[in-house]
């Protein structure tokens, strides 16, 4: 039965979404962008808006045309110019937009946090009065209507520009064929700005309407105007109508949900149903439509935010140089260990966060696919370890404290591969939604249950019959940190490894050559999620106890985005990542560590490949001018031949009688025999600049003269006398040694 008073609550919250919608469709229809950042935005113009009225006290409608005429779509343009505006130049990928996206809304809670803190605010006052219109079961309150006029107004001045305007046939060039657009003379950038600026100011008006309405902190407002992407996921990315018809139904539905009761074991159940029915059409409208129509390529392949190849045989030198890096970062991570009680329980995080970014490594890096859910992972595996150490896992026996971490790690892998099959059977910002979906489903039915997951807590781990302290726990999470290093080596060497950067770099072309490409993402998954619940379970028992807080929807594009800003294909960068998180976070106020990434994330723009990438790139520049000042360009005259100099032999001064050259010290002390040097250089058809003999000549200085063969009767320098064969030295026109 339908209640007249239920639907028209139900109207206030639908009209909001329907609000958020519009925006969003503009964002992305002219800019090509789905701006995952909208929520973000939404809560930082609200925060202002509250300071202003409660803080400062400025008249409401002060407040409300500061935050929403100037403040809102500043933002807009001020994204446009210093994010987006360099993307679009440069042509990045849809999967790179995307992520840029995340980084601004990361950036956005960071300073929410950083300023207002984590906590909810439960007095932002509503800028239409408390009002209602009507009488009876018919009244309808002020902010209801008020918002509802605005979305007419909205769609009916989009309708007119679009169909009506020049500037309407430039936004459907510019969507169609940017650089077509930009050939044509159309400001395809100032298109982009105005689009900017329109649905970053409906996003304001979002978080202005819903501040009061569920209390304002950074994350939880944010996750609440990200559920409304149901809206524009059933518009599939392009109805208006259909956006704000959706978002109406569902409040309304919402609404009318209430009037009903279940008691028994699904009570809870059902009373979350009607609190997240935004998250739960989300992800069935998601599993049900698997395209959408989108802008700008594939939005789900992260090929390029990837920078390295799939890795050949090493050759003896490179394995030496990984086995340095390797000792070296076990050195680092051993470091905690000669900490102080209190420091070392701090960097229990570390290991454990780094697993987490170790799996979105193996998905996202290697296999292609970006992953917005993996908090869900982490937390199930989290929760099913205490639930096996308690004895409270349905249909398995009470576990020691690490088996039970081993086993409940083992356990998220048949729902890595239920969810993941649904997830890579979709493309493009379909499968990034549909991971984040599901994030966010597991978190509001499971998670956030307390029959589930109120007072569970960690019991202290034990080994053989004794119990493990501090120091015993560290070890055993870099036990487990280990083999989710050793999953990471599996999955990217060999075959294997080309397969996976065959289907990360072309999916299509990796099919018709025969790769099994639907296998390999779904062992990707699968691999993944295990990794990813080890961590958790590492997390939980590093804190003590289960929280639903650690594992919210928010983290997983908190934690996605830092692995991406790190290296999304550099299993050291995800383990830098986390030392940097809870470095941030232990020596920095709460909240600077989604600052600090958010900053960080803004430079994918000029730094494709994340910070990973920038150092293999300053690496290889480095690299190629020290191997300019060592080997002769190819395809270039000889060099001149010029007279050794101080007592160095150069090619040009090389005997020509076979015999071994040497290279003399300055003071005119053989150093070392170089025939070797040019042996090999000639095998690789290279030859040595005149600096490269010198400083070879002068790497040598330690070894014993007597022990190097010297040619005899080469020429000294400037046709001093020649060197004595077999002494090692130079014979100087007064006879003696210099």
């Amino acid at each position: 039965m339908v209640s007249v008073e239920l639907a028209i609550a139900g109207l206030a919250i639908g009209a909001v979404a329907a609000l958020s919608g519009i925006g969003l469709l503009v964002t992305y229809r002219t800019n090509g962008v789905l701006n995952l950042a909208h929520g973000g935005i939404a809560t930082l113009v609200a925060y202002v808006y509250r300071e202003m009225t409660v803080e400062w006290g400025f008249p409401v409608w002060l407040s409300a045309v500061i935050a929403m005429a100037f403040l809102a779509p500043g933002l807009g343009l001020l994204l446009e110019r210093l994010v987006f505006r360099p993307l679009a130049r440069r042509r990045a990928s849809a999967a790179e937009t995307l992520v840029a996206s995340l980084g601004v809304l990361v950036l956005s809670l960071g300073m929410c946090a950083g300023i207002w803190g984590l906590g909810t605010r439960n007095d932002t006052p509503s800028i239409f009065p408390d009002e209602r219109v009507g009488s009876g079961s018919w009244s309808i309150e002020v902010d209801t209507l008020s918002t509802l006029a605005l979305i007419l107004v909205a769609c009916v001045f989009l309708g007119v520009v679009q169909n009506r305007t020049r500037f309407g046939r430039q936004v459907r060039a510019v969507v169609d064929d940017r650089e077509l657009a930009e050939m044509s003379s159309i400001p395809a950038d100032r298109v982009a700005a105005v689009g900017w600026a329109f649905g970053t100011t409906l996003a304001g008006f979002t978080g202005v309407l819903l501040a009061p309405r569920f209390g304002l902190s950074p994350y939880g407002l944010s996750l609440v105007v990200l559920t409304t992407f149901a809206v524009i996921v059933a518009a599939r990315l392009s109805s208006l109508p259909v956006a704000v018809l959706t978002g109406l139904a569902i409040g309304i539905a919402q609404s009318e949900l209430t009037q009903f009761s279940v008691t028994g074991v699904f009570a809870d159940t059902y009373r979350t149903l009607t609190s997240s029915l935004f998250v739960v059409v989300l992800l069935v409208l998601l599993l049900l439509s698997p395209k959408l129509r989108e802008l700008g390529g594939d939005a789900g392949s992260a090929g390029r935010l990837s920078s390295r190849e799939a890795p050949e045989r090493g050759t003896l030198g490179e394995r030496h140089k990984n086995l340095i890096i390797i000792f070296a970062g076990i050195v680092m991570l051993m470091a905690p260990l000669f900490f102080g009680a209190a420091d070392l329980r701090k960097a229990f995080l570390v290991p454990a966060l780094a697993l987490i970014f170790l799996s979105l490594v193996i998905v996202t890096g290697y296999s292609g696919q970006v992953s917005l859910g993996v908090a869900g992972y982490a937390g199930l595996g989290a929760l099913f370890s205490l639930k096996l150490e308690a004895g409270e896992f349905p249909g398995l026996p009470e576990m020691p404290g690490l088996l039970a971490i081993l086993i409940g790690a083992l356990l998220v892998a048949p729902i890595g591969l239920i969810t993941g099959y649904p997830a890579i059977r979709r493309r493009g910002l379909a499968l990034a939604l549909t991971t984040f979906a599901v994030g966010a489903t597991v978190t509001v039915f499971v998670f956030n249950q307390p029959d589930l997951s109120v007072g569970v807590y960690a019991e202290p781990l034990y080994l053989g019959g004794w119990m493990l302290n501090d120091k015993a726990f560290y070890i055993v999470e870099m036990v487990g940190l280990g083999l989710g290093l050793l999953a990471v080596y599996n999955l990217h060497r060999g075959r294997l490894g080309r397969a996976l950067v065959a289907v990360r770099d072309h999916t299509e072309g990796a099919a018709a050559v025969g790769v099994d490409v639907r296998n390999l993402k779904l062992l990707a998954f699968t691999v993944s999620s295990v990794v990813a619940g080890l961590g958790g379970a590492l997390l939980s028992h590093s804190t003590g106890s289960f929280s639903s807080t650690q594992f919210e929807p928010m983290q997983s594009l908190l934690w996605f985005t830092a692995v991406v800003v790190f290296g999304a294909d550099s299993a050291v960068g995800a383990i830098i990542a986390a030392a940097f998180i809870v470095s941030i976070n232990v020596f920095f106020p709460e909240g600077s560590s989604t600052l600090a990434v958010g900053i960080l994330a803004l430079s994918l723009g000029w730094l494709p490949g994340g910070l990973a990438s920038a150092v293999r790139g300053l690496v290889r520049f480095v690299a190629l001018r020290l191997a300019d000042e060592f080997v002769e360009p190819e395809g270039t005259a000889p060099r001149p031949r010029i007279p050794s100099q101080a007592g160095v032999l150069t090619p040009a001064a090389q005997p020509t009688t076979g015999r071994s050259p040497a290279a003399v010290a300055p003071g005119g002390g053989v150093t070392v025999d170089l025939t070797a040097v040019d042996r090999v250089a000639a095998a690789r058809g290279l030859t040595l600049t005149p600096f490269g003999r010198s400083l070879l000549g002068r790497l040598g200085g330690g070894a014993p003269a007597a022990a190097l063969p010297v040619a005899a009767s080469l020429p000294g320098p400037n046709g001093a006398s020649p060197v004595t064969a077999g002494t090692g030295t130079l014979n100087h026109p007064e006879g003696g040694r210099p």
